[in-house]
């Protein structure tokens, strides 16, 4: 399993498309191209997915992936969001550390009550799932 990106390859969106429907944990992980803690996260990022194959993993770049992302406001690199179906149970930076990010998810177990989010931050997996793929 891989973190997956809003690429332009058919294959790939479809292959997004069936995880978002099929797992219910989500982790997003906020960045931006010009960021070096970010281009330096992103492998730990990729580790994280791989190590936990029942969650799908997205990498949204703030700026190229501005329509999914929204009015999302990100203060400080990485920021992470994490879902559990249609539930927001974390939204913030975090340390571009792969074992403090994975202590987090562990701690987010399904039971775990959600937090209050704004709209912007609710919506982003209702805007990752309505997204159409470039193909179409």
């Amino acid at each position: 399993m891989h973190a997956f990106s809003l690429s332009n390859d058919p294959a790939e969106l479809a292959a997004l498309d069936r995880a978002l429907t099929q797992r219910p944990r989500l982790v997003v992980g906020l960045c931006a191209a010009w960021c070096d803690t970010c281009a330096q996260f992103r492998s730990d990022f990729e580790a994280l997915a791989a190590a936990q194959p029942a969650s799908t993993f997205v990498w949204l770049d703030i700026e190229d992936d501005a329509e999914v992302v929204g009015d999302v406001d990100v203060d400080n690199f990485p920021t992470i969001a994490v879902f559990d179906a249609d539930r927001l149970l974390h939204f913030g930076a975090s340390l571009p550390q792969p074992g403090v990010v994975a202590r987090l998810l562990t701690s987010l177990s399904p039971a775990h009550p959600p937090i209050a989010g704004d709209g912007a931050v609710q919506g982003l997996r209702e805007r990752l799932l309505a997204r159409k793929p470039a193909s179409l």
